[in-house]
């Protein structure tokens, strides 16, 4: 038996023996997307994280089965996504990034948090980008580019 994922917009198959891994390591070792990052393990970090649908889910503790049928995006195919591009083009503009670890589960919780809340003020920001951990302090520079992107984001 196998399950199918739909992992960036493709079906993916994987083996059924795969049901109860963790996303994280599904996506990692078995599909080679290494853009999502293990940090903690127990989702608390966010460097894991991906949308599940236009929900940031952190994949190191949602199974592989809990994820079969449901559309999982990645920091890989957040470019596929008009405003995942955007966020990842102002990400640029605003220089955000000091040592990246973090920010590809820094760019999926900005994109659900901007689907959810297209016009966030700095407290809803502050929530949305919540357990999201960065090392670097980067977080101004996070929210000077969310609000950014939210402010010029074509509807």
């Amino acid at each position: 038996m196998a399950l199918t994922l739909i992992v960036n917009g493709k079906a993916v198959v994987v083996d059924q023996r795969l049901a109860d891994t963790p996303l994280l390591w599904v996506l990692r070792d078995t599909l080679g997307l290494m853009g999502v990052k293990y940090g903690c393990g127990v989702g608390v970090c966010g460097a894991c994280s991906v949308l599940m649908g236009d929900k940031r889910i952190f994949s190191c503790i949602a199974t592989a089965r809990w994820c079969v049928g449901q559309p999982i995006t990645t920091i890989e195919g957040l470019e596929a996504d008009p405003l995942g591009k955007h966020l990842q083009d102002v990400w640029v503009e605003t220089d955000v990034v000091q040592c990246g670890y973090c920010q590809p589960g820094q760019l999926i919780a900005a994109t659900a948090l901007l689907k959810a809340n297209p016009a966030p003020d700095d407290a809803a920001i502050d929530a949305g980008m919540k357990g999201n951990l960065c090392r670097c302090g980067t977080y101004p520079r996070i929210r000077e580019a969310v609000r950014t992107a939210a402010k010029g984001r074509k509807a």
